[in-house]
C-alpha cells in the first residue's frame, strides 16, 4: 500500500508507549496497533484529530505516500 504510517515514529520522538497514547485519545490498543503496524484499511479524520493532538504533530508527520515500485505515474 502506497501510504504508510509513520504512527511509530512519531511515539518513539514523543516518547509516549501504546498504552499512553490509547489513554489519551481513547482508542483500543487493537486499534492502534492496527494503524500503527500499517494493516489499516482506512482511518477517521476524527482518528487523525486525537492522535496529532495527543502527539503535538501534523497529519503530515504521520501520513506518507511512497509511490509503489513498477506504478505508472501517468494518469
Amino acid at each position: 500500500m502506497p501510504i504508510i504510517v509513520n504512527l511509530d515514529v512519531m511515539m518513539a520522538k514523543r516518547k509516549m508507549s501504546l498504552n499512553e497514547l490509547s489513554a489519551k485519545v481513547d482508542i483500543t490498543l487493537a486499534n492502534l496497533s492496527i494503524l500503527k503496524n500499517n494493516h489499516a484499511k482506512a482511518v477517521r479524520f476524527t482518528t487523525l484529530e486525537a492522535i496529532c493532538r495527543a502527539l503535538d504533530c501534523q497529519p503530515g508527520d504521520l501520513l506518507e505516500y511512497v509511490p509503489e515500485e513498477g506504478a505508472n505515474s501517468e494518469t
